[in-house]
């Protein structure tokens, strides 16, 4: 699998000064076709869905998926580049249906720095930002895991992400390493490295900080470790003050 998720997964907070470092390529990515599940801290399966990713023209197309049992959905499209480092060209993310506050759908591209913002206010009236925005060259929006898969897990890394709140941020992601966590594939034990991924407020305070209200929790991603990296799991919210998800491979089910 991929990344969002993200990143990314969809952290939405504030406005962070500067930004990071783009992220070098060291496991050069390909086909790929992976299925997930969406579930609660109670372990019920909310949502089912999948990710893929397609080279192509010297770019890449990563789709991840959600379709939830209540009608909703979430979905993620980026295209990249991976050159030296990693450089997003485009991004889109939707959402909508009753598991999210409301319906939003956001999409950039950086080659023009437009970002357009479609969203319902709380009166269901549906109104759309259409704004230049400066994007960093280390953009991670819908790439997260797939960068986790290439940092030095020794290191500190720092990426930015555009998030809607809804008028476009840029905000900093400080990805930091806890201890090793031990999981198992047919009774054979294995190791994941296991990230924290922090929202860095960066000490901004007024009108900004006042809306915010609060330090987001962290996003939680754990990536199967050794020569071989490849995402296992995500936990955190997918939107603003949105509950703790987890996302995880899934492996399909055949009848008996």
């Amino acid at each position: 699998m991929g990344r969002r998720i993200s990143s990314s997964f969809a952290l939405l907070l504030m406005t962070a000064a500067g930004h990071g470092e783009q992220v070098t390529v060291r496991n050069p990515q390909g086909y790929f076709h992976g299925f997930v599940v969406l579930k609660d801290v109670d372990e019920k399966i909310l949502a089912s869905g999948d990710v893929t990713q397609v080279p192509g023209g010297g770019r890449y197309t990563k789709v991840m998926t959600l379709h939830f049992k209540d009608g909703s959905l979430y979905q993620e499209t980026v295209v990249f580049s991976e050159r030296k480092t990693y450089q997003i060209l485009s991004y889109k993310q939707v959402r909508k249906g009753p598991s999210f506050p409301t319906a939003q759908t956001l999409a950039l591209d950086t080659s023009t720095g437009r970002v357009n913002v479609q969203y319902t206010d709380k009166d269901g009236k549906v109104k759309g930002i259409d704004d230049q925005v400066s994007l960093p060259p280390d953009l991670a929006n819908g790439m997260v895991p797939t960068l986790l898969q290439d940092v030095d897990p020794k290191v500190e890394t720092t990426v930015s992400m555009l998030v809607a709140t809804p008028k476009p941020r840029v905000v900093q992601l400080k990805i930091s390493t806890s201890e090793q966590s031990t999981y198992s594939v047919g009774g054979v034990a294995a190791k994941a490295n296991h990230y924290v991924i922090k929202v860095d407020l960066g000490g901004v305070t007024g009108v900004v900080a006042k809306a915010v209200g609060k330090q987001p929790p962290p996003i939680h991603v754990w990536v199967a470790a050794g020569n071989a990296p490849a995402f296992l799991k995500s936990e955190g919210p997918l939107f603003e003050d949105g509950p703790t998800w987890r996302i995880e491979l899934a492996s399909p089910s055949w009848p008996k």
